[in-house]
């Protein structure tokens, strides 16, 4: 049945699932019923946006409204703002897990790493999980960097997102991994034209190529 064919709360209803399916990674750290609110919000601001004229699914359009609005609640929230402190903390716990892993011979369990840094173990965990929420926020981030690299705005509530990754799977397997170095492992020019055996000023322009390319295709 067509979107338009069906009311709204019909539509919230039967998508229900994505937005539990967003929220439940961060039920831990936030609450939960807060967190669905948000997802609604989400939900319904893509139905009011859908339009179903670019053969995207309205499934795969809300996806990024609800995973949009939630991200900014976090970012937006205390929680953010003061473990920033732990994912500092959880620095020098990936270093002493190193250190430890060449001194005893073993992979350091969280209580080895706690008593070589003289901290508490609750601490510790802490931070393990802030990083992890950190993480979790940046992901996908790398389409969202290369759309505005091509030359347009964030549009991460848009179908545009789903259009770049149409447009970057058509690419030839060298292309795509040029744009995988440089935009989801963070290679600079220098480094990728060591890794191709070829100099820097081809990989640039390359690149340039391939962007033109893909902004000439999603005009």
């Amino acid at each position: 049945m067509n979107l338009y064919m069906k009311d709204k709360a019909t539509v919230l209803l039967e998508n229900e699932s994505i937005v539990y399916s967003i929220i439940n990674k961060y039920t831990y750290y936030f609450d939960k019923d807060d967190l669905y609110q948000v997802g609604m919000i989400g939900l319904m601001d893509a139905y009011e946006h859908y339009k179903g004229d670019k053969n995207t699914k309205f499934s795969s359009f809300a996806y990024f409204y609800v995973l949009g609005k939630v991200k900014e609640y976090i970012r937006n929230s205390n929680m953010i703002k003061t473990s920033k402190e732990l994912v500092k903390l959880n620095s020098s716990i990936e270093k002493a897990r190193d250190y430890l892993t060449q001194r005893i011979g073993r992979i350091p369990t969280d209580d080895d790493i706690a008593l070589f840094l003289e901290i508490d173990i609750e601490h510790l965990r802490q931070a393990k999980e802030a990083n992890s929420l950190i993480m979790s926020l940046e992901e996908n981030s790398e389409e969202i960097n290369l759309y505005s690299k091509i030359g347009y705005e964030e549009k991460l509530y848009r179908e545009d997102i789903l259009d770049l990754k149409k447009e970057l799977n058509k690419l030839n397997e060298y292309d795509q991994n040029i744009i995988k170095k440089r935009y989801e492992e963070g290679l600079t020019q220098s480094e990728l034209s060591q890794e191709l055996g070829i100099n820097q000023v081809k990989v640039s322009r390359k690149e340039k190529e391939i962007l033109t390319r893909l902004r000439t295709r999603l005009m």
